[in-house]
Order: structure tokens, then sequence, then C-alpha cells
């Protein structure tokens, strides 16, 4: 069996939250772009676009919250064990792919609200 060294994964979920916390900051900072945007005269079918991303920002948010959370939870077990367990390695993988979910996402709605607001300019 492979021993997995507890400071990598350790340093792994510091640079996942470390990200995570730039994430949540430009989905604030679109946020307060599209509350200027909802300022503006826009039509019915705009409108819903503004509010079908608010929601998804907000939902988003929540997320990366929840993630952060359980990423903390994750390195806190990861201090007192040595070596990892398979249960927390394990958990350390599955905590990736949330991650690299939570990336993709966060591209595609980068990406829907960049097609949004070309529109709307």
């Amino acid at each position: 069996m492979v021993q997995v060294d507890i400071s990598q994964l350790s340093g792994e979920c510091n640079a996942w939250r470390a990200q995570l916390r730039n994430y949540r900051d430009e989905l604030m900072q679109d946020e307060n772009q599209i509350r200027q945007v909802a300022g503006k005269p826009l039509s019915k079918e705009q409108l819903q676009e503004v509010e079908h991303l608010h929601n998804q920002f907000h939902i988003q948010l929540i997320n990366i919250h929840d993630l952060k959370q359980s990423i903390k939870l994750h390195e806190r077990q990861l201090q007192t064990e040595s070596p990892a367990s398979e249960d927390t390695t394990g958990k350390h993988e599955s905590l990736l792919d949330e991650f690299r979910s939570l990336e993709i996402t966060l591209q595609q709605l980068r990406s829907e609200f960049s097609g949004f607001l070309s529109r709307t300019s």
C-alpha cells in the first residue's frame, strides 16, 4: 500500500480553498455588475436572464461555501491521521471531483454571463 503524505493532501486542501475564495470574489463582482445592468432599460427576456443569472450566482456562492466547509472539515481530519487512511484518501479524491465539477459549472456560468453582457452592452 502506498502511503500518502499528509502535508501534500493538506497543501492541496489549502490550494482548493484559496481558489474557492477567488471564485467567490469573482461571483460577488459579477453580482454587482448584474445589479448595474438590471438598472438599465431591458426587454422582458433580458430581465428574465438577469433573474436567472442572479439566481445562479447565489446558488454557486452557496455551493462554494459548502465545498469550502467540507474541505476544511476534511483538512482537520487529516491532521489527526498519520498516515492517511483509505477512507480519508477516498474522501480527498471525492472532494477533488467535487472541486473540479464546481470549476466546470463556474466556467459555464462565467461564459453565459459574458455572453449576456455582450448582448446588453
